[in-house]
């Protein structure tokens, strides 16, 4: 059985990063887009990730394309956007699909460990969040509109 450390992904910049690196922290791992209703949700993100980073924790952003087109951007452009507008600091990577046959292999695990409840296990919408213990194993699913900042006390639970 895979964990979640198995995984690579390619980073905004295009390096190739095993999630190996992330052993030992708490994770959260968004599917996120920039021309998305939810994409508020950046900001507190990124409140999160600097709130907690000291502790362990790390915010994973993965751009997708796959609702309603709200990523068209490349690489650059996603960076740029993320960085002027809401001052990300937290890891990005290059933009993935999360659902459907070209799914990057970690949300097609991160969905057989956590399913969507009545709606099945797929991926419905931008910002569905993903919180990955630091022993690799996911804790939490968490609808697009569930607020980061409404995490908080989750994220606190877990550190504790």
């Amino acid at each position: 059985m895979p964990s979640i450390y198995d995984f690579t992904a390619r980073d905004i910049d295009g390096k190739e990063r095993s999630l190996g690196e992330f052993r030992g922290k708490l994770l959260l791992i968004v599917n996120t887009a920039s021309q998305c209703g939810f994409t508020y949700q950046y900001k507190g993100l990124e409140e999160l990730h600097r709130k907690y980073a000291g502790q362990g924790v790390e915010v994973l952003g993965f751009p997708c394309n796959q609702f309603g087109k709200q990523e068209p951007g490349d690489a650059d452009e996603i960076k740029n956007f993320c960085s002027l507008n809401y001052d990300v600091t937290f890891p990005m990577f290059a933009k993935v699909d999360v659902k459907g046959a070209n799914a990057h292999p970690l949300y097609d695990y991160l969905t057989r460990q956590k399913g969507g409840g009545l709606l099945g296990r797929g991926i419905k919408w931008n910002f569905t969040k993903f919180l990955v213990g630091r022993d690799g194993k996911v804790l939490g699913r968490y609808a697009p509109t569930v607020k980061p900042e409404a995490l908080d006390k989750v994220v606190q639970k877990y550190l504790a």
